[in-house]
Parts: C-alpha cells; structure tokens; sequence
C-alpha cells in the first residue's frame, strides 16, 4: 500500500536496536561486582569463566560433545584462530554473500594463501548450496550480519563430509537453530545476540575439529593468541574457563547476567521466538512503505537478527544523512548499512530487542523519509 508520512516528528524517541542493545531490566547493578578487579586465574575468576561457559551451553542447548571457549579478539579472533589452526589439511572452500564472508576469503587466500574454491553471491542472495564439496573445508558464515541472508538451516551440510564445517555464527546464534551435528566448528561473540561487550569470541569445537587440531601440524607459525594444543594435545584448560590470555572480568559479568536473563525468560526457544516476532513487526513496517523494501527478497533466507533494508532511489549520502538525523534526535543508532553493502538501512531484531520498540521505529523513519525529501 502507498503510505503518505507525517511531517511533524513522532511523540516520542526511539532508542533503537543496535546489535549492542541490552535485554530489558539490564543495569550495572547486576552485575556480580565481587569478581571484578580480581584475577582470571583466581579460583573466583575461573569460577565465572566455567559459569559463563556452562551458561552458554545451557541456553545454546550445545550437546556434550561440543567444547566451548572464550578466545580474545572477539568473533574475527574466533574465525582466524580455527582457520589458522586447522585449515591446510585439506582442500578449502570459502562461502561469501557479505563482507564478512570476503573476510574469511582474504585471510585463505592473501594471507594463508591456500588457493580455496570461491563461492559467491551478490548482496541479498546466496550461493548455490548444492554446488559445495565436503571434500574439502568449507568455511561460511550461517548468517550474514551485513545483508542480512542466512543459510536456510543445516540440511546442505553433509552428514558423511570428509572436511570441516566451520560457521562465523556471530549473528545466528540466539536466534536460529543450530544443526550442532553437522557444525564442527562455530564462533561467536558476546556483542551480537547478547547485547554485549567487544573484544571477547566464543570458540565451539565438535570432535572432528579437535580430531583436527591434535593431528595436523599447519605449515606457518602460530602466535600464542592462536595456540590450541600442546605437545600434540587439545589444551583443555581453555575449554573449561582457563582463558589464553586475561579477559575482561566486566564483560564476562555483563555476559553472565544476559544469560541468566535468557534461561529466566524461557531459553533459547523464547529467544528464537522475540527475535522472529521483531522480525516481522519490521517486516510489517516495510510493507506499509512503498519506499522500503528487503535486501534479501527471499523470505526463506531472511535474518531474523540483521535485518537489512532498501530504501527507494537512495545514496550512500541520502543514508548518511537519514541515519544521521535519527541520530540527532536520539531515534535510533547505526541504522545505516554496513560500509561495503549496498546503501540502505540496517535494523537489529534480535531477542534483546522489544517488538514495541520496533513497531515505535515507524513514524520516525516515516519523518526522516519525508524531512529529507521536502
């Protein structure tokens, strides 16, 4: 339908969803302020470092085979620590339809210069699926943060594959099912899904990567950051809260207390559920708007967390000034496209998000449209 937008600026502001937005109730007050400023190899700190990863495991519901760790250098480090470590094995396949899936495709080939097959996609699209070999190890992210696709679920991962699935999961997880039996690896981060603090990834190994790591040697150097075994061994210290090198123990607290709230809430089905009720009030936003429509066009690879926008005969600078005058009036924040995408708008759905707050989103992307364009 055709929607004429108001002039006059909406009632109220709208503190929007950017990918750092706190679960509702959140407040420095509740954060267990005992283990701060304390070390990380103390009993108390590795306390709350197998808290936190326990937690993850719980509200991920990551079956017992999988180990869970906390690495530096938030998900980029989690990424390029598995593919320094294991990748060189075998042949390697790199997925991209975003920029950071280009990321992983420049580190195999400027970097580790493996010479991987390459499947692309433009922006909103995905490869073809059907045309990957588990021959080789394939590395892809399961949700593209800045375009806001997803894989459609885990079915195209082989059962009987001979190499590595590694999946970027940074704005997947929370939100979407996992196909944990056909995920040797996953990374993530703390700021996405969780509305947390930077700096800090989130490493998952399957058996077969750690079958991986304690049988192949890679043919370049490590740095210490990156080093996952010793003597031909997994280090499982770093598996049970024993850390590579000194986390920061706010940020752990900070991640500890979002998910307590996500098991009060209902876990991870609740989770799923807020983020797909996000989705489509946005989805309803966009439809009332003759102006706005999806970069990804087809709903079954659509994020429910990144929700990324088209917006009618708009620039680069068109979308620099629409996200600065939201800014300006406290509206919303970072709601421009990721620098590499296509210009247009940027919307985060995920479950620490309220469906009210997306819903408030409208009349003031109504007033941006229209004071921009008198």
């Amino acid at each position: 339908m055709t929607h004429t937008p108001p002039i006059r600026k909406p009632a109220r502001p709208f503190f929007s969803s950017g990918p750092c937005a706190k679960p509702p109730g959140w407040s420095p007050d509740k954060l267990d302020v005992v283990s701060l400023g304390r070390s990380h190899r103390s009993a108390l700190g590795k306390a709350r470092l197998r808290l936190c990863i326990d937690l993850i495991r719980e509200v991920l519901q990551v079956p017992d085979t999988h180990r869970i760790g906390i690495v530096p250098g938030s998900d980029t480090g989690a990424v390029e620590m598995a593919m320094w470590t294991m990748l060189g094995a075998r042949p390697v396949t790199v997925l991209a339809w975003e920029s950071f899936g280009e990321g992983w495709v420049t580190d195999a080939v400027k970097q580790l210069r493996l010479d991987p097959t390459i499947l692309r996609a433009d922006y909103g699209r995905l490869p073809d699926l059907s045309q990957v070999d588990w021959n080789s190890d394939v590395v892809f992210t399961w949700n593209g943060t800045t375009s806001g696709v997803r894989v459609p679920d885990g079915e195209w991962i082989a059962a009987d594959r001979a190499g590595l699935s590694i999946a970027d999961a940074t704005s997947a997880v929370f939100a979407q099912d996992i196909a944990w039996d056909k995920t040797d690896v996953l990374t993530f981060s703390w700021q996405k899904a969780l509305g947390g603090e930077g700096a800090h990834g989130v490493l998952v190994l399957g058996p077969r990567a750690v079958e991986r790591l304690e049988s192949h040697v890679p043919a370049w150097p490590l740095p210490k950051l990156f080093r996952l075994t010793k003597g031909g061994k997994l280090i499982e210290g770093i598996f049970t809260g024993e850390t590579i090198n000194t986390p920061s123990m706010l940020c752990v607290e900070d991640a500890i207390w979002t998910l307590e709230w996500a098991r009060g809430i209902g876990g991870l089905p609740e989770m799923k559920r807020r983020a797909d009720a996000n989705a489509a009030a946005l989805d309803r936003l966009v439809a009332e708007r003759h102006w706005l429509g999806h970069l990804a066009d087809d709903p079954a690879i659509r994020s429910n967390t990144s929700v990324c926008l088209t917006v009618e005969g708009a620039d680069a600078a068109f979308i620099k000034r629409f996200a600065a005058v939201l800014e300006e009036e406290g509206a919303a924040y970072d709601v421009a496209s990721y620098r590499d995408a296509p210009p247009g708008l940027r919307v985060w759905c995920g479950a620490t998000v309220d469906a009210a707050d997306i819903e408030a989103l409208g009349p003031w992307l109504d007033w941006a449209w229209a004071s921009l364009r008198q």
